[in-house]
């Protein structure tokens, strides 16, 4: 039976209407001129790899391959330092995010449930933080999860289910964006092994098992894909170390675990709430969904693993508790609506939960827009080094302040764009009386001295020059000489010392 003019006509609609929202809330980073915190580490390796260089052997950086060969890819379309293009094509990766979680609601619910999963999505994915509206690993590796949940979810008369190979490759290329995002392979996989999957569709377990080797198929056909592209290019050996191995927890961040955890719970309330609701209403809203209730819980406790694996507690870590939270909460408000069923209390009434939403949207913008106001001039020292020095011309800069070579418009001299394997730096925020000369990589210096002689920096930029600096110059020795025999202070900005070779 096709569907009536004029519900064709709200459904177009509602759909603009979010798309629209959605632009809006992502406002701030499509007008904004610079990369947007993370982004910056990843452009400088994507843009070595434009040049003809190969990740983690001419610049070294901590994610899977596929993060840097995205950036690249969008940079060989669209120019180096092209801003605009990567954060434009953050608003896409976005909505087909949002059109996955659609079409997940659409499938076991129906399309208002989806809109208002899509809805969710947008809204939240960039919580309270203007970081979070930057291109970064949690948001690339939730596009592929969500696509890949949206296939195995899907109703299909076939035994085999072949297409379930697709949904695993989509899991191994999320995890080739972002470590964590394998453990999201893990319910799905117990999701087709589930007795009520299979009373669900009349399965036998042999073709129980069948499913789940097809979806495990998938993943490692990706993952030995990317083995063969790694090991032509001759890093594969590197690339196991600093996306796998170069990974020890030498510092938990209690205190800042929790407060960003309840900041989190605070900033997404609405969907915790509803997440909440629609399990208690199991009888209800999951009739003939046990098996994918149970997944979904599942993907919202990996992620949460996810999350806090690192015991860093980055906001941006947290991007990927959303799509869970969304598909769980999004039944329950799809009800409490459309007046299917009373609220329970009065801050669930449709009244205030539209008001609540409204102002989370008013308070995530106002964060996002006073965030990046500051950070919309290039650094003083990138805008010194791109007037006083040449565009061949290669630069290092000593410390964890990548965008410098960005806002240079100018290549490094080493592969350690930034210090950490030089210094021992322990990823997540001071650690004061933390001796981490431990946890200089062996041979980090010796590599270091072969790329200067490769290419010799013409300046050095010291970003620990401050008398609080945890790395000062004059605790490494070798660089110490360097500068002092090679070298002469020509000026000093914000951010540190300039150096020029004499």
């Amino acid at each position: 039976m096709g569907v009536p003019p004029n519900s064709s006509l709200q459904f177009r609609l509602a759909v603009l209407g979010i798309v629209l929202l959605t632009v809006a809330i992502r406002l701030p980073s499509l007008l904004h001129p610079q990369p947007i915190d993370s982004e910056a580490m990843y452009s400088v390796v994507a843009n070595e790899i434009v040049d003809g260089g190969r990740p983690y052997a001419d610049a070294v950086e901590r994610k899977p391959p596929l993060l840097f060969w995205t950036y690249a890819a969008i940079f060989k379309v669209a120019g180096k330092f092209n801003w605009k293009a990567l954060h434009i094509v953050a608003l896409v990766w976005t909505l087909c995010a949002m059109a996955g979680l659609y079409v997940i609601c659409r499938e076991l619910f129906d399309s208002n449930t989806g809109l208002i999963a899509a809805f969710f999505y947008g809204v939240f994915q960039p919580w309270l933080t203007w970081k979070n509206l930057s291109f970064d690993a949690e948001m690339l590796m939730n596009l592929p999860i969500i696509w890949a949940w949206a296939i195995a979810f899907r109703r299909s008369s076939s035994r085999l289910r072949p297409e379930l190979f697709a949904a695993g490759a989509l899991l191994g290329a999320a995890f080739l964006l972002k470590q964590p995002a394998a453990i999201a392979a893990v319910p799905l996989g117990i999701y087709l092994l589930l007795p009520s999957y299979r009373a669900s569709r009349s399965l036998p377990r042999i073709n129980s098992i069948i499913q789940a080797a097809m979806l495990t198929a998938g993943f490692f056909a990706v993952l030995g894909l990317a083995t063969i592209v790694l090991w032509k290019q001759r890093i594969l050996h590197d690339a196991f170390y600093w996306t796998i191995a170069d990974h020890d927890v030498p510092h938990v961040f209690w205190q800042k675990g929790i407060v960003i955890t309840l900041t989190f719970l605070g900033a997404c309330l609405p969907l915790v709430i509803g997440a909440i609701m629609a399990c208690r209403d199991k009888n209800e809203i999951w009739a003939g969904k046990t098996a994918e209730r149970t997944a979904l819980l599942g993907l919202l406790v990996a992620s949460a693993i996810g999350a806090a694996a690192g015991a860093r507690f980055y906001p941006h870590y947290y991007v990927q508790l959303i799509p869970p939270l969304a598909l769980l909460a999004t039944p329950y408000y799809a009800r409490l609506w459309s007046r299917v069923i009373r609220p329970p209390h009065w801050f669930l009434r449709p009244g205030v939960t539209y008001a609540w939403l409204i102002v989370t949207i008013i308070v995530f913008s106002i964060q996002h827009w006073t965030g990046l106001a500051p950070r919309r001039v290039p650094s003083e020292a990138g805008r010194y080094l791109s007037t006083h020095s040449s565009p061949e011309d290669r630069i290092f800069v000593w410390g964890q302040t990548p965008e410098v070579y960005l806002d240079a418009y100018r290549r490094p001299a080493a592969r350690y764009i930034t210090t950490f394997p030089l210094t021992g730096y322990v990823f997540g925020g001071p650690t004061p009386g933390l001796d981490t000369r431990s946890r200089i990589l062996p041979g980090a210096w010796t590599n270091l001295e072969r790329d200067f002689a490769r290419h010799p920096p013409i300046y050095i930029v010291d970003v620990q020059s401050a008398k609080t600096a945890q790395y000062p110059v004059k605790n490494f020795p070798i660089l110490a000489k360097l500068l002092a025999e090679r070298y002469q202070p020509v000026a000093h900005t914000a951010e540190g010392v300039i150096y020029r070779i004499r």
